[in-house]
């Protein structure tokens, strides 16, 4: 049906500002008009594979220009881009790429080695295109990225057209479970990031003409610090482009912040995404250590999401800089806008307190909306603009998105109390909630208390099995380097702040809490670590 789509927001971006800049990664730069010259390439290479409307193409990429330029290829042939994780092993790509019927993956040759393993194992994919990270050949069975990049001076559009339900399809790996596709339709990917845009706004309804008429500048500059792979990289670096701005990526691997700040600097960013303290406490730090080396100044915006994000960092950020917002988005792949919290230099929000978005609510297990007050916990739910489901799961489709009071809600099972003044409180998912002596302890709620204890750089609750208890907590702590802790110290800073029942009961010292780039943690891995260290 009718509705916003990117390929043909970025067309006209690209006809409007062609010698804009679009992208920029170290000395890399390419303006608006290359971006879409070379998607186009992108785009007639997949149609010459023999695709159909809305086959899947998985893009198995470090952040790199290349991202966003063959999604928008995937995009001009009408077909559905499928993030990868780039830290999955070989049995969890094999089930991501067959189960979203992958026909072809755009991958950086570092990882060659281990497609070279899985292609005998995956009939449906057609095409391989290598990107070249200097990393070796191009292996015979892939096309050069470059080779279908250049391949069109043309206007690709495929004979099926495009419109608004095309999807953009995002795996989840959730805190339990395989990998879930999140279908969503473009129209209501682009709806969502035009209401909260920090550029030009469009209308609700597609018109190219006010996309021209609103260009009358290029758009704002954006550094997706967090992994383009994961929603909320994609995402902003998404709507960046739909207002005619330029997106950074980092030449590093790894998340340098020196290397963060330099690029902040160089290309006068003015929105970063990062998640949360993975990210800021690392750039803190880097600031402290040397506060006039840096001009940020440029920075109007940091939005975090995913993880929370402590007050302690948002304050220390707001001292280098007090005239950019830091912006604690509650959102997740399944709902967007559940709610925020914004923080400036005239007063940080407490951590894990967020206003409800617009269309939110906190409902009890009776489907009722939570008294504030009331210390009931609930799961937070969102209406109005969300997914059409999990691909090829109707079940858990059937799960997540609800028939609530004649509305459809997504409700992916984020717990939260509601607060007399009508705040959230979030408690985290409650797939990996401990029961305790019957009591429900939410682990994110023990964890931003055992950060604030001076000697930990990091840490996760997890529980354990306990004879007494059920399940014991257990606290797994980074300390900071050649910082000491006890058991008894940090068991007493948590009871100083929460229920007695809340605090750990065990304390285990660990070298790294080993934070994925999006800044989650594998609460499967380490609470297997704390048995065995526990239990034996």
């Amino acid at each position: 049906m009718p509705g916003w789509n990117f390929a043909e927001v970025w067309e006209t971006v690209a006809e409007k500002l062609p010698e804009a800049t679009a992208q920029v990664q170290g000395d890399r730069r390419f303006t608006w008009a290359e971006f879409d010259r070379r998607a186009d390439g992108v785009a007639r290479w997949l149609l010459d594979l023999g695709v159909v409307h809305q086959d899947k193409v998985a893009q198995y990429l470090w952040n790199c220009p290349e991202y966003m330029e063959s999604m928008f290829g995937v995009f001009k042939a009408g077909l559905a881009p499928v993030n990868t994780n780039y830290r999955y092993a070989e049995e969890e790509l094999l089930y991501l790429w067959d189960n979203a019927d992958a026909v072809a993956v755009v991958f950086h040759g570092t990882f060659a080695e281990r497609i070279e393993i899985l292609r005998n194992k995956l009939p449906k994919v057609k095409g391989w295109l290598w990107v070249d990270d200097g990393s070796g050949p191009c292996p015979e069975w892939a096309t050069p990225y470059e080779d279908a990049a250049k391949s069109s001076a043309e206007r690709v559009v495929p004979p099926w057209g495009r419109d608004g339900d095309d999807l953009n399809m995002l795996y989840t790996g959730g805190t339990t479970g395989m990998p879930k596709g999140v279908m969503w339709r473009q129209a209501d990917l682009f709806s969502s990031f035009n209401a909260s845009s920090l550029g030009v706004r469009y209308p609700d309804e597609p018109d190219l003409d006010a996309v021209r008429a609103g260009l009358v500048a290029p758009g704002p500059v954006q550094l997706p610090g967090c992994p383009l792979m994961h929603g909320t990289g994609m995402f902003t670096a998404m709507g960046t482009l739909n207002t005619g701005g330029c997106v950074v990526t980092l030449v590093g691997r790894t998340f340098d912040p020196v290397e963060y700040l330099d690029a902040v600097q160089a290309n006068k960013v003015n929105v970063t995404a990062i998640v949360g303290d993975a990210f800021a406490k690392p750039l803190l730090r880097a600031l402290d250590a040397e506060p006039d080396r840096w001009d940020i100044t440029s920075l109007i915006a940091v939005i975090s999401s995913g993880v929370m994000w402590s007050e302690e960092s948002k304050q220390g950020l707001l001292r280098h800089h007090a005239g950019m917002l830091l912006v604690d988005a509650f959102s997740s792949s399944e709902a967007l806008g559940m709610g925020q919290s914004v923080s400036s230099a005239s007063g940080a929000a407490k951590t894990a307190k967020f206003s409800l978005g617009d269309n939110a609510r906190v409902i009890d297990e009776n489907g009722k909306d939570v008294e504030p007050g009331s210390g009931v916990i609930g799961r937070v739910a969102v209406k109005g603009i969300t997914p059409v489901g999990y691909y090829k799961d109707p079940e858990k489709s059937a799960a997540t998105f609800l028939e609530i009071d004649g509305h459809r809600y997504s409700v992916p099972g984020d717990y939260a109390t509601v607060e007399a003044d009508g705040t959230l409180k979030l408690l985290g998912r409650g797939s990996v909630c401990i029961n305790t002596g019957g009591e429900k302890v939410y682990p994110e709620e023990v964890e931003e208390v055992l950060k604030t204890h001076p000697g930990i750089r990091d840490a996760v609750a997890v529980g354990v099995p306990d004879e007494k208890w059920g399940e014991a907590i257990c606290a797994m702590v980074e300390p900071h380097e050649g910082l000491t802790i006890t058991e008894d110290d940090v068991i007493a800073h948590v009871k100083s702040h929460l229920a007695g029942f809340k605090a750990p009961k065990r304390v285990l010292p660990v070298d790294t809490i080993g934070r994925a780039p999006n800044g989650k943690v594998d609460y499967k891995r380490l609470r297997n670590e704390a048995i065995d260290r526990v239990v034996g």
